[in-house]
């Protein structure tokens, strides 16, 4: 079975929903792994490369205050995930953490990216993770903001992707979802995850949310994520890790992190307290400026 494919009016619209997307002049659309792209640059075209990929349910748009921060060191890259934004979904078939992490190689490949720094957010370190292990990019550094690496715990594990294939193949959830996202059930949600956002970012998800196809996006994601797979393979990780954790997330419990730490090679965690799971969103400046320490600490020769 399949989730059907989506109308063109059950999709995000560039010129609608996109008319005043943040940082819209470094935008562009790009063809890769057979899909349509919306990608944002920021920074000089010879600087160090960077890698950004938001979480499940989000878009460039979670990086406006981030990216310019990072782009006075790097040449950063910031797609919208497939089936998220402005970018094609991938066919079912590829629709998995191994052909996500295929799919973003490939863009990184046609775009001539090199990055020695990697960043994701929530799932979309686990993607990295994924492309490291699977050596379609070796960083420097693996940045993780309140990754999603690990498994729920017990039954949950089980239950949440069952749970999320249900809704995405029943055509009729994205829409119900969409129909119901108004200002207020968005803050809702984004509160759920210990976040306080203020009022554009606010909208930004709305904007999001009111369109089935981004919502069936985010729906595809989880009901084909294998994080038990991916946990297994974790420790065969070789890359320097850094995960930034938000002391109040409360969609990724923090003691994940640290229990996921001393299952790598080459970790540490910092703890953001007063923050939730979109800390990045909350608190660029300081975000940015851990990343770029750690950054310049890998940079600094040894004593």
């Amino acid at each position: 079975m399949s989730s059907p494919s989506p109308s063109k009016d059950d999709r995000p619209d560039w010129e609608r929903d996109g008319r005043d997307w943040p940082h819209r002049a470094a935008s562009r659309f790009v063809e890769a792994a057979g899909l349509r792209w919306h990608v944002q640059e920021f920074g000089e075209p010879d600087a160090p490369g960077l890698l950004l990929l938001h979480g499940t349910g989000a878009a460039t748009h979670s990086w406006r205050g981030l990216a310019p921060l990072l782009a006075e060191r790097f040449r950063v890259v910031a797609p919208d995930l497939p089936g998220h934004g402005f970018t094609d979904p991938l066919p079912p078939r590829r629709l998995s953490l191994p052909g996500m992490a295929e799919a973003v190689g490939d863009l990184v490949t046609g775009l001539g990216l090199n990055p020695r720094l990697a960043i994701g957010h929530s799932a979309g370190a686990a993607v990295l993770a994924r492309m490291c292990l699977d050596r379609r990019i070796d960083p420097d550094l693996l940045v993780a903001l309140n990754g999603a690496l690990t498994p729920f715990p017990g039954v949950a594990s089980f239950l949440f992707p069952g749970i999320a294939r249900m809704l995405f193949l029943n055509p009729v959830t994205p829409k119900v979802f969409a129909w119901s996202a108004d200002r207020a059930a968005v803050r809702r949600l984004i509160d759920g995850t210990g976040s306080r956002l203020d009022p554009q970012g606010l909208d930004l998800y709305r904007r999001l949310f009111t369109r089935p196809s981004h919502v069936s996006g985010a729906l595809g994601m989880m009901a084909n994520w294998d994080l038990p797979a991916l946990a297994r393979d974790l420790p065969r990780l070789e890359t320097r890790t850094l995960l930034v954790v938000g002391g109040d997330d409360k969609a990724i419990k923090p003691d994940d992190s640290f229990a996921l730490r001393e299952r790598l090679r080459s970790a540490r965690v910092e703890l953001l307290r007063g923050l939730g799971h979109l800390a990045h969103e909350e608190a660029p400046e300081q975000v940015a400026e851990i990343i770029l320490a750690e950054a310049e600490a890998i940079r600094a020769p040894a004593p």
